[in-house]
C-alpha cells in the first residue's frame, strides 16, 4: 500500500485526491494545504504547506511513495527540481520546461521552432511600443500577459479604445506579474475550442479525453474570463477526424520538441487548441491538468488512475491503454456573485446535503464545524450520464438544491 502526496487546494486538487483514494494500492492520500472539503474525503487528510524544504521533510518523515503536483506555481518555483535532487519521486515537469505555461513568449517561441500551428504572432517587452502597435493592428486581436495569470492574464480586444482599456485594466488588477508587463499579441482564430489533458514520460504522449471549458462568466460566453466555470467532456464537438489531427500536428510535434530541447518532462500537459478551417491550432500549453477539466475527466476514468501515473513515472506508458467509461461528464462550477474580480462575498454557510452526484471544493474553509465559502470558485458538482443531455438534466437538478448565499452558476454548460 501506498501513502500519496497531492500538493493544491483546489477542485482539481480534491478530484486527484478523491480518484486515487479509489485505488486499492492506496493507504492514504494527503492534501497540502487542501481544503476542509478534502478533508471529509475517504483516505484523505490535509496538511500544511510552507515551503519546498519542509514539504520534503514531510515526504521523508512520514514514507510518502509519491507527490503528485497539481497547480502551476509550485512547478513554477521549482519544486520538481528540489524534490528529484533529495531523491525523492514526484510527478511534474522541471522548472525549464514548467516555463511553457510559465511564460507565453517561451511557449510562442517553442511552437514556432518545432513547427507548431498557432496564432500568428508578435511579442512585446513594454506597455507603450504594444500600444503603439495596436493603433493600426488588424482587428480582433488576442492579448496575452507572459506571466501566471491564473487563467485571466487573457483578453480579446475588437478595437483599439478596446485594446488600450484592456491593457489598463490588467495593470490595475494586477495581473503583470514580479513588475514585468510584457504581452503577446495574437492574431484571432475562429473555429471551436477543445481542452486535452495528455500525460507524458518522455518518450511517449497519450491524451486523456476531450474536453469543452467555458471560461466566460456568464451565460452565452459573456462577461470577463474566469479561472474556469464549467466543463463537458468529451467535447461534444472533437469529431475522431479532428482528434487524429490534434495528435498529428500538435500533439507528436510537441512530445519531439520536449526531446530535442532537453526540457525533462514527466506529467501532466494541458493543451488549448482552437479548430479552425485551416486545421488545430496551439491556444496554449498548461503544464499541469486543467481546472475545472479534471472535476469532468477524472469521474469518467475507468483505470486505476495511480497506476496510470506509475506508468509514466516508470517509462512504460507505450505499453499500457487508459479505459474510459462510455458516458458524458457535466461539471458546473458555483461561484461567489462578484467573481472573477477580488471584491466578493465570504463566509456564507455551504449546505450541499440534497445533492446527489459528485462535488468538489474549491474556496471553502472549516468555521464552526461548519464549511463555509471562502474564495471566488466555492465548489463544482459533477454528474455522469450516459449522454449529454442526461448528464446537463441531472447536475443542474442537484445545482437547484445547493443552498449557499451570494452565489450564482451559468445555466447552459454543456449546451
Amino acid at each position: 500500500m501506498m501513502k500519496v502526496l497531492v500538493i493544491g487546494s483546489g477542485g482539481r486538487e480534491h478530484a486527484i485526491a478523491w480518484k486515487l483514494a479509489q485505488s486499492r494500492l492506496v493507504s492514504e492520500v494527503y492534501v497540502a494545504p487542501g481544503n476542509g472539503g478534502i478533508a471529509t474525503e475517504h483516505k484523505c487528510y490535509c496538511v500544511p504547506y510552507t515551503s519546498h524544504q519542509a514539504l520534503a521533510h514531510f515526504v521523508e518523515q512520514n514514507q510518502i511513495s509519491l507527490t503528485i503536483v497539481g497547480p502551476e506555481q509550485p512547478l513554477a518555483n521549482g519544486i520538481v527540481d528540489y524534490f528529484k535532487k533529495k531523491h525523492l519521486p514526484i510527478f511534474g515537469p522541471h522548472q525549464k520546461a514548467a516555463q511553457l505555461e510559465t511564460s507565453k513568449i517561451f511557449a510562442k517561441k517553442f511552437m514556432t521552432k518545432y513547427h507548431i500551428p498557432t496564432a500568428k504572432y508578435k511579442i512585446f517587452h513594454e506597455i507603450k511600443t504594444a500600444i503603439v502597435y495596436l493603433k493600426n493592428a488588424c482587428y480582433p486581436v488576442v492579448i496575452k500577459v507572459d506571466g501566471l495569470a491564473a487563467g485571466k492574464g487573457v483578453v480579446i480586444a475588437n478595437n483599439f479604445i478596446q485594446a488600450k482599456q484592456l491593457i489598463t485594466d490588467l495593470q490595475v488588477n494586477g495581473i503583470f506579474s514580479n513588475g514585468a508587463k510584457r504581452l503577446v499579441i495574437e492574431s484571432y482564430l475562429e473555429g471551436y475550442e477543445a481542452s486535452f489533458i495528455c500525460m507524458t514520460d518522455q518518450r511517449t504522449i497519450v491524451p486523456l479525453i476531450s474536453a469543452k471549458d467555458h471560461k466566460r462568466a456568464y451565460d452565452h460566453d459573456d462577461g470577463p474570463n474566469t479561472g474556469g466555470m464549467g466543463v463537458i467532456a468529451p467535447n461534444p464537438h472533437c469529431t475522431k477526424h479532428d482528434l487524429q489531427a490534434f495528435i498529428t500536428e500538435i500533439l507528436n510535434p510537441t512530445l519531439h520538441g520536449l526531446q530535442k530541447a532537453n526540457l525533462n518532462y514527466q506529467g501532466f500537459l494541458f493543451f488549448g487548441v482552437m479548430f479552425t478551417k485551416n486545421g488545430p491550432m496551439l491556444l496554449e500549453y498548461n503544464v499541469r491538468m486543467g481546472d475545472p477539466e479534471t472535476q469532468a475527466i477524472l469521474p469518467l476514468m475507468d483505470s486505476d488512475f495511480l497506476r496510470v501515473i506509475m506508468w509514466c513515472m516508470t517509462n512504460q506508458l507505450r505499453y499500457h491503454h487508459i479505459k474510459w467509461k462510455k458516458a458524458t461528464a457535466i461539471n458546473v462550477v458555483v461561484s461567489a456573485n462578484n467573481y472573477p474580480n477580488k471584491q466578493y462575498a465570504k463566509g456564507m454557510n455551504i449546505d450541499v446535503s440534497l445533492v446527489k452526484h459528485q462535488t468538489f471544493y474549491s474556496g471553502v474553509i472549516v468555521a464552526n464545524h461548519q464549511l463555509v465559502a471562502n474564495g471566488g470558485r466555492i465548489l463544482s458538482i459533477t454528474a455522469i450520464a450516459k449522454n449529454k443531455k442526461m448528464a446537463f438534466k441531472n447536475v443542474y437538478t442537484d445545482l437547484k438544491n445547493i443552498q449557499i448565499r451570494n452565489t450564482r452558476y451559468r445555466t447552459d454548460i454543456g449546451c
